[in-house]
């Protein structure tokens, strides 16, 4: 089985519809896939939709949370996404989203960008406000030559000129949100630049009810691999893998699609989907 379980669609920065994200993934060759959008489930019924008996679909979302200061993103899949406080959580991170894009956009004019609020809202229309959908702004204004050159320290990266801090979850308590719902939380590309973990960080996160590792993910190299497998199994964690796909725009400026590039182990898929409640 081919199992790709981490993809975006337009709910929230991605820019294809959760539709065609399964279109893609049927023509890929893929038989699983997830739906992780940022901090939102609503993509999953019109995914639920377009897979039909097709291609099997997770619904899952990626949870924005914060660890020792610095961002981390939880993987969470199968939860009831009725559960009142993963329901209540999600909602403040996206309206501070919201909070923080604006403050990004008068940033950027006071560097002497010209980009617009309007034109970020246009972008994103109703999916989660994000980075990506402001760094589309500033290419569609002339600001930068492609949405992934806004991704410097002079525009809109992390610590960047114009770059605003937001509302997250602490991981551990993002953990316990999950499971408590009923879900079974992943910790996301544990060694991408910008979102490192550190062993003890895992550990501590699986002494709260982590359940995973993303291992296989196109930021990991082959060492990390092998490293962040070693991990997993000492703490009894299962591994998974997912591209990470987000459409037509990629962060790195390849301009290319790479939904299906990373898949899960079919035993660590089943043992994912034993997990869940």
């Amino acid at each position: 089985m081919r199992i790709d379980l981490h993809t975006h669609s337009n709910a929230s920065d991605g820019t294809d519809t959760p539709a065609e994200v399964v279109r893609r993934a049927r023509a890929a060759g893929q038989d699983v896939i997830a739906l992780t959008d940022h901090d939102t489930v609503a993509g999953w019924d019109e995914a639920r939709e377009a897979a039909g008996q097709s291609l099997v679909l997770v619904p899952g979302m990626e949870l924005s949370c914060t660890l020792d200061g610095r961002s981390v993103h939880l993987l969470a899949y199968r939860f009831d996404p009725a559960d009142a406080e993963l329901r209540r959580q999600s909602a403040l991170i996206r309206d501070d989203r919201v909070h923080r894009a604006r403050q990004m956009v008068a940033r950027l004019n006071e560097l002497g960008a010209d980009v617009t609020w309007d034109q970020v809202t246009r972008i994103a229309g109703d999916s989660v406000v994000g980075r990506p959908h402001i760094a589309r702004a500033m290419a569609e204004s002339g600001v930068v030559a492609d949405p992934a050159a806004a991704f410097t320290k002079d525009w809109i990266d992390d610590g960047g000129r114009a770059y605003v801090d937001r509302y997250a979850v602490a991981a551990a308590d993002a953990v316990r949100l999950v499971r408590a719902a009923g879900g079974v939380p992943v910790l996301a590309h544990p060694r991408s630049p910008g979102y490192e973990v550190s062993d003890e960080q895992v550990s501590g996160l699986a002494s709260a009810g982590l359940a995973g590792l993303e291992v296989f993910h196109p930021d990991h190299d082959s060492s990390e691999r092998i490293k962040l497998t070693a991990l997993a199994r000492g703490l009894s964690l299962l591994t998974t893998g997912g591209s990470d796909d987000h459409g037509s725009f990629v962060p790195s400026g390849a301009g290319v699609t790479s939904l299906g590039a990373e898949t899960t182990p079919e035993s660590d898929f089943e043992r994912l989907m034993a997990l869940a409640r």
